[in-house]
């Protein structure tokens, strides 16, 4: 076994990476560029080497400063995580010069699956269906063009050597095909320094479907069942689970027997994922094969009890598998949900800044047998950086059982587990992810990668309290309410000979809902009748102060944030978010009569939706845009985000040139 690891990567990875070396008792060693000198994996290891500056292309992905760091800890093997390094031939090359062992596939298969346009070719090759599409790489977006038409649009325009929903574009017409294989480019380009190109045919109502394999260095190749991860935006994937509620079992063999025939005829050993895009009638296609541990490695983990990463290391230490194909089972159903740094609000948009709050539910096993995993990379005090992938945690629910039952059993699980993870100080999409656990649609188990496309059609703008949920939202503020009016008596308490006395009645008031109540106290909590006669029995762990509290509610206990905003109390639960307002008719009557303040006039304005920076600005003063027309591209997260003209408009002025650092809402153009 190895003598010490060092983790070419960071965040979340690496932490994970770490926790199993250290349950095998192998010391590892983190690199960190400047804006990750305090970043967790950093703390977490034995031994931290800095590689240089926050950019990853000056740190993280130059082989030269891993091969440093290397030298001076005296490690004898690498994990390199996924992304940055880890697909890439030339290090592993590195490493085998160097005498260390890469905790990875063999050179040959990197070099053979990393290139999309080769991978193919080999799986077509090897008896895999593929999706038609043009291998040969593209030069210019005129020949894109073409390409495109020559297939039949919609067509799917890919970088190479992409991945992570990198370098990617859907393109449906001539125009889409230009503008897609540019903006492609430049992302492939800036992302993994290659910016070959090609185009496929896009399947349209797909599901994304991959299959985990696993092979040693003495031809024993398996696979580890499917997993799905159809949810998707902007090509990256937002929740998966495994098993796949759409497969059946024939599907499952004959898809992972592909997997393993793909793998053995490049050689391939340790861990790595074939992935396939499935249609309507379960015909399915290779899409690409994953060189290396997958993001959403652990619902894998949960449904066969491996641990991929110790597999990867018992594998590049030369080892055999210790099972064989028909010793791997699938027990229950597990389901990942990645926290992202991202505003749902503002089309998925990347945040940066630092966590105030960051409080995950607890880990491990409940009473009715769910698990709860959360894999993170980062603290609360830290802070989400401008130059890495914006995701903050990958939280994993598991049910016993098998078919829709485990599936619904895991899914609640998820969403009390999401209900009680806190956030602050940054934007995030626990919202959306709350919102999602409860669309009759995921839980039903009908998804496809058109699926937020299709259920959030003009965005994602929060969920509506419906009739039951705005009153057990009105229960529990009148409940907070009365707390908060008990603390207030007792710190004034009598004048004269009176003591106030609490009020019963009272009207709650969040958007356009308002709801009468008279609220009940007992010994063993509150009791909340509305006007409609609906009663809902109440106790909750709120205190003053607190910024999450359980309630339970007609004998269901759920988990909701709860803040003191002045004079209203905000709720967040289940992908609602509300302000409030518990009032006496009185002032209630009175409050109906209050003018609504009106939101600034920013029609004319073209503002920044991220922080990031102005890569270009494609129109000067005085120029007519039309709608639909380019404006600027902002850079954020490696990402590259077209800003175009809503509407005909004349171009008063531009604030910003290229180069330019913006933060949120900041001004980049106004209007005539």
């Amino acid at each position: 076994m190895f003598k010490k690891i060092l983790i070419a990567n960071r965040g979340e990875i690496a932490c994970r990476v770490i926790k199993t070396a250290r349950r095998l008792g192998i010391p590892t060693v983190a690199v960190y560029s400047d804006a990750d000198r305090n970043a967790l994996h950093v703390t977490m290891a034995d031994e931290a080497v800095h590689i240089g500056p926050a950019p990853s292309a000056q740190s993280y992905i130059v082989i030269d400063r891993i091969l440093d760091a290397i030298r001076k800890t005296g490690a004898d093997a690498v994990h390199p995580g996924y992304g940055f390094l880890s697909e890439n031939a030339a290090f592993a090359e590195a490493l085998e010069k160097e005498g260390v062992a890469f905790i990875g596939p063999p050179v040959g298969a990197i070099r053979a699956m990393g290139d999309k346009i080769t991978s193919k070719k080999l799986a077509a090759e090897a008896g895999v269906n593929t999706v038609p599409g043009h291998m040969g790489l593209i030069e210019d977006a005129d020949e894109a063009v073409t390409i495109a038409s020559r297939i039949g649009y919609p067509v799917m325009i890919k970088a190479s050597a992409g991945g992570g929903g990198k370098g990617m574009r859907i393109a449906w017409n001539d125009a889409e095909a230009r503008e897609g294989f540019q903006s492609s480019r430049n992302e492939a380009k800036s992302s993994f320094g290659d910016d070959r190109i090609f185009i496929e045919k896009f399947v349209t109502q797909p599901r994304h479907i991959e299959i985990q394999v696993l092979g040693d260095k003495h031809g024993n190749t398996l696979y580890l069942g499917e997993r799905e991860c159809s949810i998707q935006r902007r090509n990256q994937k937002v929740i998966e689970e495994a098993p796949s509620p759409f497969l059946d079992v024939a599907t499952r063999k004959a898809m992972g027997e592909q997997a393993v025939a793909l793998a053995r005829a490049v050689g391939y050993h340790s861990a790595g994922t074939v992935e396939f895009i499935v249609d309507g009638n379960r015909n399915f296609y290779f899409l690409e094969m994953n060189t290396r541990l997958q993001v959403e490695h652990p619902v894998t983990e949960l449904i066969t009890g491996i641990d991929l990463v110790e597999q990867m290391i018992r594998v590049a230490a030369g080892e055999k598998l210790a099972f064989g194909q028909d010793e791997v089972k699938l027990d229950g159903w597990a389901i990942e949900s990645r926290l992202y740094a991202e505003d749902p609000y503002r089309n998925f948009l990347p945040s940066i800044g630092r966590l105030t709050r960051y409080r995950p539910p607890a880990e491990g096993k409940a009473a009715d047998g769910t698990v709860v995993r959360n894999d993170t990379g980062v603290y609360e005090g830290g802070e989400i950086s401008m130059y890495y992938d914006p995701m903050v945690a990958k939280l994993c629910a598991w049910a016993p059982g098998e078919g829709a039952e485990a599936r619904l059993a895991a899914v609640d699980a998820m969403a009390r587990a999401l209900d009680g993870f806190e956030v602050e100080g940054v934007g995030h999409n626990l919202p959306f992810l709350a919102a999602v656990m409860q669309q009759p649609r995921f839980r039903e188990g009908r998804l496809t990668t058109a699926y937020i496309a299709e259920e959030f059609p003009d965005g994602f703008n929060g969920v509506e309290p419906d009739g039951e949920a705005a009153r057990v939202l009105a229960a529990v503020a009148a409940s907070v309410n009365q707390v908060m009016q008990a603390r207030a008596v007792q710190i004034s308490g009598t004048i004269g000979n009176h003591r106030r006395v609490l009020g019963k009645d009272w009207v709650v008031r969040f958007g356009e809902t308002e709801l009468a109540l008279t609220l009940e106290t007992g010994v063993e909590g509150a009791s909340v009748r509305f006007a409609d006669g609906t009663v809902l029995p109440v106790a909750g762990s709120f205190v003053p102060g607190s910024t999450h509290a359980s309630f339970t509610i007609a004998g269901e206990t759920v988990g909701m944030k709860v803040d003191l905003v002045g004079p209203a109390i905000r709720l967040r639960w289940r992908g609602m978010d509300v302000k409030a307002h518990v009032r006496s008719g009185r002032v209630a009557a009175l409050a109906r009569l209050m003018p609504k303040k009106q939101p600034p006039d920013t029609s004319k304005m073209l503002l920044c939706p991220m922080p990031g920076v102005i890569t270009s600005v494609s129109v000067k003063a005085g120029d007519t845009v039309e709608a639909g027309q380019a404006l600027a591209v902002v850079e954020a997260m490696k990402m590259e985000n077209i800003l175009r003209a809503e509407k005909r408009a004349v171009v008063r002025r531009v604030a910003v040139e290229p180069g330019a650092s913006l933060a949120v809402d900041e001004l980049i153009m106004e209007f005539e």
